[in-house]
């Protein structure tokens, strides 16, 4: 087995041994162990203020510093590496001042691993018609109270500095991924503009780092333009935001792609807001080191778990009489201990089939990257991802855009 290991462009061996024990002038260490020699995914590990992660990885969403129907603990058992925090969210509630008193997001929920949070640019979509987007940031009505708040790039900094999160993102400019015309084209400008007003806003450089968000639309010439200008920054990680968000799935992966082809190698690349496990498969053999979403758990809590096979509904009656597993191969607490029909008997109405359900998705999860993890390091990740979609379409029914979208990486599926 070839093992090829890349640093950080100034990283020396003298670094990376500081990075394992916590340099506090490095708060980010990417050290890649294997590259596919036939796609762009790669293993690698990220040493961290609060811990190492290994990736590829999936990021659980904790979005008020809680991961629904989980305790910290239970995700650790479960091993997760790191989660996510919500800036916006965390800012309206409990605030900096709490958060600050409590000595960060770590120690107010009794977290002990790395944490990343959003930068709070995602509400700009998701509440629309509370928000408006002005060149010195976003106006928002709280939809606690009612009352008026901004979010400015300085703002986003502050409270995601207070929050102590290992990785942390720029405030970008986000538009609907269905939006074109000229409000796409200012949204990445206006995302580079805010970009190097959260690096001047910085307090905490050297425990904590920004990652720039590549924006654009389904636009290529933008994407392009867009990651380019932000890999001229010295940072120590990349985002591809702006994606997932109801655009074709053919317009989807080429912007993954058309991205991971310009930011630079040797950083890691998060593609924001991904989370169904085929588009994560896919998505790792075009080049993406980190993943998140709130899917493996929102779709816990109406009912439905997830297998290598598809997805379960467990409302639904077929599963009444049913007494396998979720999943037999699965090793989860919960596929040990509970069957389809005891679920199916529990599910929405009583709050332990939300932390059963729960358990076992993002156990899934963890499994499917480490699986992915595992292939790559034995050079068999082509092979992976056939029999993977094989599973998946028995049928080799395969959609369109996963064929093309592989293909591009040299993996023929038919």
């Amino acid at each position: 087995m070839q093992f090829i290991q890349i640093f950080h462009s100034v990283t020396t061996c003298n670094d990376v041994l500081k990075g394992t024990m916590g340099d506090k002038t490095r708060p980010l260490v990417f050290k890649i162990f294997t590259k596919c020699p036939t796609t762009k995914a790669r293993t690698a590990h990220m040493t961290l203020l609060h811990g190492n992660v290994d990736t590829p990885v999936f990021m659980p969403v904790g979005t008020q510093g809680t991961l629904k129907g989980l305790m910290p603990q239970q995700l650790e058992e479960l091993n997760c590496q790191i989660i996510l925090g919500n800036t916006y969210h965390l800012g309206m509630r409990p605030g900096i001042e709490i958060l600050d008193e409590a000595g960060g997001l770590h120690k107010f929920m009794n977290w002990k691993r790395p944490l990343l949070t959003d930068s709070g640019g995602f509400q700009m979509v998701s509440l629309l018609k509370l928000s408006k987007v002005t060149e010195e940031g976003v106006e928002f009505q709280s939809p606690f109270d009612g009352s008026q708040s901004s979010l400015t790039p300085e703002r986003s900094i502050e409270i995601q500095n207070a929050i102590g999160a290992d990785i942390i993102m720029q405030l970008d400019d986000v538009v609907k991924t269905t939006t074109i015309g000229p409000r796409v084209e200012e949204a990445m400008h206006r995302t580079t503009r805010w970009l190097d007003r959260c690096l001047a806003a910085h307090k905490r450089p050297h425990e904590q780092s920004i990652f720039p968000i590549v924006q654009g639309g389904i636009d290529i010439k933008l994407r392009t333009q867009s990651a380019r200008e932000l890999s001229k920054r010295d940072v120590n990680g990349f985002a591809i935001g702006g994606l997932s968000g109801g655009e074709r799935k053919e317009d989807f992966w080429r912007m993954v792609t058309a991205s991971t082809d310009i930011l630079p190698k040797d950083k890691p690349r998060y593609l924001m807001g991904v989370g169904f496990a085929v588009d994560i498969v896919v998505c790792c053999a075009l080049g993406v080191d980190m993943f998140d979403c709130v899917f493996p758990t929102r779709t816990a809590r109406f009912g439905c778990a997830l297998t290598r096979t598809g997805q379960l509904n467990l409302k639904q009656k077929i599963y009444q009489f049913d007494y396998k597993p979720l999943d037999e191969s699965c090793k989860c607490s919960t596929c040990q201990t509970h069957t389809r029909s005891y679920l199916h008997h529990i599910v929405t109405e009583e709050t332990i089939a939300c932390h059963l359900l729960t358990v076992h998705n993002i156990y899934f999860q963890m499994k499917l990257m480490s699986d992915i993890r595992d292939s790559i390091n034995d050079q068999k990740f082509p092979e992976f991802v056939k029999n993977y979609m094989l599973n998946l379409y028995p049928e080799r029914n395969y959609p369109q855009w996963i064929v093309d979208a592989l293909q591009s990486v040299n993996i023929n599926l038919k």
